[in-house]
């Protein structure tokens, strides 16, 4: 009992982090707006939103692609944003995919694009399929590139290398690539990267540099010294997704979110 109890102390100080970043009235203006879902805006304790912006540098005028926005959290802050002020390209999954969650994923999506017009009207969608479908963007037309949580699933099916070289080739010389993944602990085998969603920050960070990215900076923003990583279920134990029987809710409500990297890239 006094473990739990310290956990959740623990963890109610961790999310309260300081905005220690320099966020800009654009970056602060973007997460307030009146677009977001209720839902989402709940979680911004756990991702920080606006903090990690700032940290990627997001600015208007910019054009920025969403690498795999699924349901669109990122998405709702970054395209309004851009509306009218930028470009965003959201590289979705295939419409076409074999995948029958991927293909249902990109039609709510799209509903949500086409629903709320006066937010999302511009956006462009494209397709990641790998092998076949990997033009995210034109080659060196993006100002940055964004991808949150991805990696790990690009694993499942030996294709993270591809994606990192795919955003290399949309992302300008000069531009920025920022990476969030859930982080394993080091020398953490690949096996059990695939199995539990954790992702080595050691492991992102050879894929990038193999792409041709140079590492420029990382943050603690998404830290959560809580999390341990070594849960029944993998990262999908904790929330949001809660992979477990409801007795061990509260043990696990209590951790939060899982513990993330983020890291910054800059194409030379």
């Amino acid at each position: 009992m006094i473990h739990f109890i310290k956990t959740v102390i623990v963890a109610i100080c961790f999310t309260s982090i300081s905005s220690w970043a320099d966020i800009s009235p654009f970056i602060q203006q973007a997460v307030e707006n009146e677009f977001r879902d209720g839902d989402f805006k709940k979680r911004d304790k756990f991702r920080h939103p606006a903090e990690t912006l700032a940290f990627f540098e997001f600015n208007h005028g910019q054009t920025v692609v969403e690498i795999w926005p699924a349901t669109g959290w990122y998405t709702e802050i970054l395209a309004p944003a851009l509306n009218g002020n930028g470009t965003f390209i959201a590289a979705h999954f295939s419409p076409e995919s074999k995948v029958q969650f991927f293909r249902s994923t990109r039609s709510t999506f799209q509903d949500k694009m086409t629903g709320t017009p006066a937010a999302y009207n511009q956006v462009k969608i494209t397709t990641l399929e790998l092998p076949a479908e990997t033009q995210i963007a034109e080659a060196n037309s993006a100002d940055r590139i964004y991808t949150f949580r991805n990696v790990h699933n690009w694993m499942r099916n030996n294709t993270e290398q591809a994606v990192f070289d795919a955003m290399y080739k949309a992302l300008k010389p000069g531009g920025i690539m920022g990476v969030v993944e859930h982080r394993a602990k080091p020398q953490t085998t690949r096996e059990f990267m695939v199995k539990s969603g954790y992702v080595s920050e050691d492991y992102v960070i050879s894929l990038a540099e193999t792409a041709g990215f140079q590492l420029t900076d990382k943050s603690e923003i998404n830290a959560n010294p809580v999390d341990l990583t070594d849960h029944p279920n993998g990262v999908w134990t904790l929330p949001p997704t809660l992979r477990i029987d409801s007795s061990s809710k509260l043990r696990y409500l209590a951790i939060g979110e899982s513990d993330r990297m983020t890291l910054k890239f800059r194409k030379p």
